[in-house]
This record gives structure tokens, sequence and C-alpha cells, in this order.
């Protein structure tokens, strides 16, 4: 009995009160509980009327277009107008609206021309030189020398 008593005591004065390595875990805390997102509502959207205007006329490219369009915000109505390469010019006239959706009314002015010679000039055809002729390079030939190692037969020798 006193070796018991006298082990318990060794044992509680070597104990040290240094903090262990793996700290107690933390009390367990139940995940807050889960929300789903608000439905997504689209806003309401009142189309705004609106108007534009625009043209382009340029003499040294040929280059012939306007375009013209006005919305209340129900109704969409306008025109554009293009300068085609046969010399005429076409016309569209269009309303668009969620009802009747898209009607266009297109219109030509003019007559197609077709000119005999193109109003461009070709590209002169490309010059190619001819390649270069090179020689051909030199034969590589060795010096003649002595060889460095001779070939001698193996001695055998016996005891």
């Amino acid at each position: 009995m006193k070796v018991f008593i006298v082990a318990a005591l060794l044992a509680v004065a070597t104990a040290s009160d240094a903090p262990s390595a793996y700290p107690a875990p933390s009390a367990y805390h139940a995940p807050a509980a889960y929300h789903a997102p608000a439905a997504y509502k689209e806003p309401e959207f009142e189309p705004s009327p609106y108007a534009f205007d625009y043209s382009v006329s340029d003499y040294e490219s040929g280059s012939k277009f306007a375009a013209n369009e006005n919305s209340d915000g129900k109704q969409t109505s306008g025109y554009y107008t293009v300068a085609l390469p046969d010399g005429r010019v076409q016309t569209v006239k269009y309303t668009v609206d969620d009802y009747a959706g898209y009607n266009a009314e297109v219109t030509y002015e003019g007559e197609a021309q077709y000119p005999e010679e193109p109003g461009y000039k070709a590209a002169p055809a490309p010059v190619y030189k001819a390649a270069p002729v090179y020689k051909p390079a030199p034969a590589y030939q060795e010096p003649e020398q002595e060889p460095i190692y001779a070939y001698r037969p193996v001695q055998k020798y016996s005891n």
C-alpha cells in the first residue's frame, strides 16, 4: 500500500501545467437554417419614345445611304435607302409593333445599268524573277596520312 501511495504522489509531482498539443474540440453548434432566395421578378419595362435620322453621301467612294426611325413606345416606323452597285436606289419603308410584327415595303428608283468596262483598273500582273542559281558546295577530301593505330594481332601467352 505504501508503494501505491508513493507512486501516486510521484505521478502528481511530475505532472506538467503546460497545455497539451491538441486542445479540446469546441462545442457543436447547429448550422443556420437554410432560406431559399426570393424568386426573381422582372422589372416592369415601359418602352420610351425615340427618334433618329442619319445619311451619308460620299462622292469619291460612291457611298450613299440614309436611315430614319421613330417610335412612340408601341409602334416603330422608319425607312432606309441604299445606293446599289447597278445604279439603282433601294428604299425600304417599314413598321413594327407587337401585334402585326414586321411589315416592309421595298421600292427601287432608277434603272439597272451594267457598263461595258468596269469602273476600276485591274492590277498589273506580278513580275517574278527567276530563282538564283547557286554553285554546288565543294566536295570534302580528307588529307592522306598514316593511320595512328595499326592493327596488331593479340599475343597469346602460355604457361
